[in-house]
C-alpha cells in the first residue's frame, strides 16, 4: 500500500514537472523562431526590397525560412526552458522539498529527460523529411530573387545607373509621380563617347502592363547626338549631330520586371535538398566515381611517366661508353639548329597538353570531392543537431538547479552564452570540414562533444548538490570589476 502511495506521489510529481517545463518550451520555442526569423530577414532584406515582389510570394519564403530554422531553435528552447523549470523549482525551494523526501536530481530529470528525447527523435524525423523541402524552396525563391532587376526607381539627385543602356538624372520628385528637370544619357549603341543625351524639364515614368518595358514621357526638351565617330585625334575635327526640340517625347526601354522561380529541380539535387536515404546513396556513388578518377589519374600518371618511352630508345640515346653520346644525342650540337629548335617546341607543345589534361582530371576530382564533403556534413549535422537537443538539457537542468534562478533574467544570459559558445564552436568544425582540413566527422561532431563534457560536468556537480550562492555571485562580479575600476 505505501509503495502504491509512493508511486502514486511520484507520477504526480512528475506530472507537475512536465506541466512546468513544455508550456516553457514551448513559449521559449516561439521566442527563438521569431529571434531567428527576424535575423534572416535582416540578413535578405536587400535581396527582396524594390523588386516588387507579391506578398504571397514572401509569405512562402518566410513559411518555409520558419521550417528550415526549427532544427536550431529546438536545441536553445530546451536550453532555457530546463535552466528555467529547475531553476524555478530550486528558487522556490521546491527542488530543496524533494530532495528532502528522498528523491534524487537523477530521478527528478527523469521525465523532462523522456520528453527531450522524443523531441529530439521529433526533430531528427522532421530533418529527414521537411527540412529538405523547405531549404529547396527557400534556395530557389532567394536564387530567383538575386536574378531578378529591381523595380525601377530613379532618386534625386544622383544618377541612376541600373537600367543597362541609360544614364538617369532626376533633380525633384513631386508626390504623384512627376519627374522635374531630367538628364538622360543613353548608351544603346555600346559607346560612351557617342551617346544621346536628352534633356527634359519634367516627365513620367511608366511601366507596360505586360510588365516587359518602360516607356520614359517627356515634357519640353531637347536631344542631342553625333552622327558618326571621331576618326582622328584633332580637336578641331567637325562632326555632324543631331539636335532635335520637342515638346513630348516618349522613349521605350526594354525591362523585364516580371518575376520568375527558376527550376526547383536544382535545389532539390543538391545535397541541402536531400533526405538521409538519398544522401547516402549519393555519398556511395560518388566514393565510387571519386576513386575511379584517382585510379584513372594515377594510372594515366603512370602511363605517361614510365610506359610511354619509345622502344627505340636505346637506339636514340646510346649509354655505351664506345658510342659518342654528343652526336647521337638527339639535341646534338652537330644537328641543325632549326631542327633542335622544332625539336625543343614539339616537346614543349607535348608537355603543355599533358599538364593541361592532368590539371582537368585534377580539378574534376578535386569538384568531386567537394560534393562529396558538402553531402556527408549535411548527414552528419542532421543527426548532431538531433543529439544538440539531449546535451543541451543536460547542461541547462543541472545548471538550472546550481544556480537556483528561474524568471528571464540570469537564466536567459547564461543560455544565450552557452548557445553563442556552441554555434561559434559548430561553425569553426564546420569550416574545417568543408575546406577538408579535418574529417567530416571531427568537424561536424566537435561541438557536441565540448557540450558533452561541459554537461557532464555540470551534471556530476548538480546530483552532488552543489551550490552557488547569490552572495558569492555579487562578490564574483565585484572581484571582477576591480582591475576596471575608475581610479
Amino acid at each position: 500500500m505505501q509503495q502504491n502511495t509512493l508511486k502514486l506521489r511520484i507520477k504526480k510529481l512528475y506530472r507537475f514537472i512536465l506541466q512546468s517545463f513544455m508550456p516553457l518550451m514551448a513559449v521559449m520555442f516561439s521566442v527563438c523562431l521569431f529571434v531567428m526569423l527576424m535575423q534572416f530577414l535582416w540578413k535578405y532584406v536587400d535581396e527582396m526590397v524594390g523588386k516588387g515582389v507579391d506578398i504571397k510570394l514572401l509569405a512562402k519564403l518566410f513559411f518555409y525560412a520558419g521550417n528550415m530554422l526549427i532544427p536550431m531553435c529546438l536545441p536553445l528552447a530546451i536550453l532555457l526552458a530546463s535552466m528555467m523549470t529547475f531553476g524555478n523549482l530550486g528558487e522556490r525551494f521546491e527542488l530543496l522539498a524533494i530532495k528532502a523526501a528522498g528523491i534524487s536530481l537523477a530521478k527528478i530529470m527523469k521525465p523532462v529527460m523522456i520528453a527531450v528525447m522524443f523531441v529530439a527523435a521529433a526533430n531528427f524525423i522532421f530533418q529527414d523529411t521537411a527540412l529538405p523541402v523547405a531549404q529547396a524552396k527557400v534556395g530557389t525563391i532567394l536564387m530567383s530573387l538575386k536574378q531578378k532587376s529591381p523595380e525601377i526607381d530613379v532618386p534625386e539627385q544622383t544618377f541612376y545607373k541600373e537600367l543597362p543602356g541609360y544614364n538617369i538624372y532626376v533633380e525633384k520628385k513631386t508626390k504623384n509621380g512627376r519627374l522635374q528637370n531630367v538628364i538622360i544619357y543613353s548608351y544603346a549603341q555600346g559607346n560612351e563617347n557617342d551617346a544621346t543625351v536628352i534633356v527634359a524639364d519634367s516627365g513620367y515614368l511608366k511601366i507596360s502592363s505586360d510588365k516587359t518595358y518602360n516607356l520614359f514621357v517627356l515634357y519640353n526638351g531637347e536631344s542631342f547626338k553625333n552622327l558618326k565617330k571621331r576618326t582622328s585625334g584633332r580637336k578641331d575635327e567637325l562632326i555632324p549631330y543631331v539636335r532635335e526640340k520637342f515638346e513630348y517625347k516618349e522613349i521605350t526601354v526594354n525591362f523585364d520586371s516580371n518575376f520568375t522561380l527558376i527550376d526547383e529541380s536544382f535545389m532539390a539535387g543538391r545535397d541541402v535538398g536531400k533526405n538521409m536515404k538519398t544522401l547516402k546513396m549519393s555519398v556511395d556513388s560518388m566514393s565510387a566515381v571519386e576513386d575511379s578518377i584517382k585510379n584513372a589519374l594515377a594510372q594515366n600518371i603512370k602511363q605517361q611517366t614510365f610506359e610511354n618511352i619509345p622502344k627505340n630508345s636505346k637506339n636514340v640515346i646510346k649509354t655505351d661508353s664506345t658510342a659518342n653520346q654528343e652526336n647521337t644525342s638527339i639535341l646534338s650540337p652537330s644537328r641543325p639548329v632549326e631542327m633542335r629548335l622544332k625539336l625543343l617546341e614539339a616537346a614543349k607543345s607535348i608537355a603543355a597538353r599533358k599538364v593541361n589534361g592532368f590539371s582537368s582530371r585534377m580539378f574534376e576530382q578535386s569538384n568531386m570531392k567537394k560534393q562529396l564533403r558538402g553531402h556527408k556534413i549535411e548527414m552528419h549535422r542532421r543527426c548532431a543537431t538531433a543529439v544538440a537537443c539531449i546535451l543541451f538539457f543536460f547542461i541547462g537542468a543541472p545548471l538550472g538547479a546550481i544556480i537556483g534562478k528561474g524568471g528571464l533574467g540570469f537564466p536567459t544570459v547564461i543560455s544565450v552564452f552557452i548557445f553563442i559558445l556552441y554555434y561559434t564552436i559548430d561553425t569553426f568544425g564546420f569550416k574545417l570540414a568543408k575546406q577538408g582540413v579535418w574529417e567530416v566527422w571531427q568537424g561536424m561532431w566537435l561541438s557536441p562533444f565540448v557540450l558533452l563534457v561541459i554537461g557532464a560536468i555540470l551534471t556530476q556537480r548538480a546530483i552532488n548538490d552543489f551550490m552557488i550562492d547569490a552572495e558569492n555571485i555579487k562578490h564574483l562580479i565585484k572581484f571582477l570589476k576591480k582591475p576596471f575600476a575608475i581610479q
